[in-house]
C-alpha cells in the first residue's frame, strides 16, 4: 500500500488558530507535526508514504491547487489531508470528512477519538471541499480536534504519539509496534437499570433541532409522530415561520422538547403523542422535563438526543456535550 499525506493550508496561507496559543493550537503548525509523526510510524511498518507541506502558495486558490496537484502526481492508493477544526471555543471532538470513503473515515475518527480522549463526531460526507473533490484516488480529510478548544488542545498534547500511531495504523490497516499509552475513559453509570422502570434510559452526546433557524430540516418537513398542530399546540409558535410549511420549523425553540431514537415497540407513537408523559433530561447537575417531539438524531451522528435550543441553554450544554434522558420521567 502507498499513502500520500499532506498538512492542510500552508506556511503563508494559515488555517485556524486558537486564542490564546498556547494553551490552544495553531492548525498549520500542528498539522505538520502530525503528518511527520504519522509518516515515522508508517516507515516503521515499511508502509510506503510520501508527505507534503505547502511552503510556497500565497493565496488560498494557489494553496488548494498545489496540494491537490501534488497528490495527483503521486503513485499512491490513498490520499490523506490533516487539519484541525475551529468554531466557537466550545465545540470539541474529532471528525473525518469524506466523499466516497465513509467506512475508512468512520474507523479513523473512532481511532483518533479513542487515542486522544476526544468526543467522536464521526464520519461526515462533504461534497464541497477542493481536496476531496480534486484528488483522483480514495481520500479522507482528518479534522484531528478543535484547535480553539482548550480541553481538546490539552488532550492532543498529552496524547500526541497515541493519536499519530492510531492514524498510521488505521489508514494503513497495519499493526505498528506497541501502541503508546492512551487516556483512561471515565466509567459511565449503567444504562437502563431494571429498577428504574424507565422505558428509555440513555446517556450520551446531544445536539439541537427545530424552530425557524434549523436549516438542517427542509422547510416542509414534518415530525415523526405529531402530525397536526392540534396534536401538541404547546410545542409550536403561534405563527408559521416565513417561507416554511412544516411542523419541524414551527417548533418553538424556547419550549423544552426532545427527540430520541424511540423504539416504537416499547414507546409507541400514541404514547409519545400523549403529552402528559414527559422525559427527564439531565446534564451538569441540572435537570428539566421535556416533551417528546420527534424521532432522532440519525444513528450516524452517534448522539443519543436532539434538544430544543431553549432546553440546551437551560442545561448549559452545547452540541456534543453529554446528557442523560429518562422516559417517562421517574419523577412523574
Amino acid at each position: 500500500m502507498k499513502i500520500a499525506i499532506s498538512s492542510g493550508h500552508g506556511k503563508h496561507i494559515r488555517g485556524a488558530r486558537g486564542n490564546p496559543v498556547p494553551p490552544q493550537l495553531d492548525e498549520v503548525d500542528e498539522a505538520r507535526k502530525v503528518v511527520e509523526r504519522v509518516a515515522d510510524y508508517l516507515g516503521e511498518a515499511k508502509v510506503e508514504c510520501e508527505i507534503f507541506h505547502d511552503d510556497k502558495s500565497t493565496t488560498q486558490s494557489q494553496n488548494l491547487d498545489r496540494i491537490v496537484a501534488w497528490h495527483n502526481d503521486q503513485d499512491r492508493d490513498l490520499d490523506v489531508s490533516v487539519h484541525f477544526n475551529a468554531y466557537d471555543h466550545k465545540a470539541h471532538g474529532t471528525e473525518v470528512l469524506y466523499v466516497t470513503q465513509e467506512e475508512l473515515a468512520t474507523e479513523v475518527s473512532g481511532a483518533i477519538s479513542d487515542a486522544g480522549g476526544f468526543t467522536d463526531r464521526g464520519a461526515k460526507k462533504r461534497t464541497d471541499l477542493a481536496f476531496l473533490n480534486g484528488t483522483h484516488e480514495p481520500a479522507i480529510l482528518i479534522e484531528t480536534c478543535f484547535c480553539d478548544n482548550t480541553n481538546d488542545s490539552n488532550q492532543y498534547r498529552n496524547n500526541f504519539d497515541a493519536i499519530c500511531h492510531a492514524i498510521a495504523e488505521t489508514i494503513s490497516d497495519t499493526t505498528i509496534g506497541d501502541a503508546p499509552p492512551r487516556p483512561e475513559r471515565p466509567q459511565r453509570p449503567p444504562v437502563a437499570p431494571p429498577t428504574t422502570g424507565a422505558l428509555l434510559h440513555v446517556i450520551g452526546t446531544c445536539s439541537w433541532f427545530g424552530g425557524p433557524d434549523d436549516d438542517g430540516v427542509s422547510s416542509d418537513e414534518g415530525l415523526a409522530f405529531l402530525y397536526e398542530l392540534e396534536d401538541a399546540p404547546h410545542l409550536f409558535l403561534p405563527w408559521q415561520p416565513d417561507h416554511t410549511s412544516g411542523l419541524a420549523r414551527r417548533l418553538d425553540p424556547q419550549t423544552f422538547y426532545i427527540a430520541c431514537r424511540w423504539d416504537y415497540g416499547t414507546t409507541p407513537k400514541d404514547m409519545l403523542r400523549d403529552q402528559t408523559r414527559k422525559a427527564l433530561v439531565r446534564a451538569k447537575d441540572k435537570e428539566f422535563l421535556a416533551y417528546p417531539a420527534d424521532w432522532g438524531p440519525h444513528e450516524d451522528t452517534r448522539r443519543v438526543a436532539d434538544l430544543s435550543p431553549g432546553l440546551m441553554k437551560a442545561l448549559g450544554v452545547d452540541t456534543d456535550d453529554e446528557v442523560e434522558v429518562i422516559y417517562p420521567a421517574s419523577s412523574e
